[in-house]
Order: structure tokens, then C-alpha cells, then sequence
């Protein structure tokens, strides 16, 4: 198992291994490679929304699908948007207004009474990236959960036997890049049959970097 310190060693690794200045704030991706795992019998499909412990300095963009208070709750709450129920029926005659909204938020949270009409109307955009909504039932703590996803990440397979994502960007210090690391790394093995010990080596760069490399300590 790997400790903090040898994750941030490979987070500073990283940060160093690109020295040109770029016009853009580069993020640091982890890319955790696998091993043991039969494909053929086991569909690893990993698609997991990690809850950083030190969010990152642009944060998730959060759509809510409300009606009522919970629209106005989601408003003052900071949602990037919220669709009411009028808006939700004419999607359905708006495809390409659809897809867009599918790729312009990393998650969606609705209320529960507005789950089937979601299906039938964006299902199709939502449901193959993985981003339906996450149901909140009436009483739910609606501003806790926007506050929650906005220092979220999704985490994804790529290809068969490799899984990646965001866990910091340049304006987070090493330690707390690796301490996002270390959450990744925890929701995966969950995931995992054999837990940790499926994970053959970690690799952190950054967006325009080279690749930092360190493979599992068994034991």
C-alpha cells in the first residue's frame, strides 16, 4: 500500500517534470493501472463520483432539476442552474439544447418526483455518460449536497484496465493533491474485487506533463 508521502513524492515529481508556462491552470490527473482482473468475465465498469477532501480551485459545475422550494432552496444554495418542471417538458422537443446540457455539467441532482420525466426526456444524453441525476427525496438537505458536489470529481475506466481521474490542479499544495489521491484510491478499491491488490501502479501528471510513475508495494 502506498502512504501519503510516496504520493506526494510523484505529485512533486509531476509539477516538476513540466517546466513551460502555459495560459491555462493545469490540472493533475491520476491514472491508477490494474492487474489480476479477468475482462473477460468481469465488466469493469468504473464511473464513481469521488467527494475531494480539498476541492479544487474551479469547481464542479452543479445543474439541479427542482420545483417549488426546492427550486428557490437550489438558487440560493448556488446551483450553476436549475431547470423547473416547464422548462424540464420543453427539452423534450429540444434535442440539441439537451445534449448541450449534458456536457456543460458534471453532475445533476433532482427532485425524486421529477426522476421519470428526466428519464424519458434526457435519459438518452444523461444515461450513457453516466451523469443521471441523484434523486433528493423532499426533506433532504439540498444545500449540503450542492456544497458536497461542488468538491466532487468523477472517477472512470479507460479502457479495460486502467482508471483515471482529476485529484488537483497547481494551486493545491503537494500534500493536499495527494490526500485527493488517497480518497480516489480508497472508492476505487471498493469497486475492485481484491481491493488493493488489484492496483498494479499509480501515475500522476498533469494536464500537459509527463507522467509520474510508482508501482503498489504489496503487504
Amino acid at each position: 500500500m502506498l502512504t501519503k508521502t510516496q504520493i506526494q513524492e510523484q505529485v512533486a515529481k509531476a509539477r516538476a517534470a513540466d517546466y513551460s508556462k502555459r495560459n491555462f491552470a493545469q490540472s493533475f490527473e491520476l491514472i491508477l493501472t490494474l492487474k489480476d482482473i479477468d475482462v473477460k468475465k468481469l465488466d469493469l465498469n468504473v464511473n464513481e463520483v469521488v467527494f475531494l477532501p480539498n476541492k479544487l480551485s474551479e469547481e464542479a459545475k452543479v445543474c439541479v432539476f427542482a420545483a417549488g422550494d426546492n427550486a428557490v432552496r437550489a438558487q440560493r444554495a448556488g446551483a450553476d442552474r436549475v431547470i423547473e418542471a416547464g422548462e424540464l417538458d420543453r427539452l423534450a422537443s429540444e434535442k440539441r439544447t439537451a445534449k448541450k446540457l449534458a456536457r456543460q455539467y458534471q453532475f445533476f441532482v433532482a427532485d425524486t418526483s421529477l426522476m421519470p420525466k428526466i428519464g424519458r426526456i434526457l435519459g438518452q444524453f444523461l444515461g450513457p455518460k453516466g451523469r443521471m441525476p441523484t434523486p433528493v427525496p423532499p426533506a433532504a438537505p439540498l444545500e449540503a449536497m450542492l456544497s458536497r458536489y461542488k468538491t466532487a470529481v468523477r472517477i472512470k475506466s479507460r479502457g479495460s484496465l486502467s482508471v483515471a481521474g482529476k485529484i488537483g490542479d497547481e494551486s493545491l499544495d503537494n500534500a493536499k493533491v495527494a490526500d485527493n489521491a488517497l480518497a480516489v484510491i480508497a472508492q476505487v478499491e471498493r469497486k475492485l474485487p481484491n481491493g488493493e491488490k488489484n492496483i498494479n501502479s499509480l501515475l500522476v501528471k498533469k494536464t500537459m506533463g509527463k507522467v509520474a510513475k510508482v508501482r503498489m508495494v504489496e503487504g
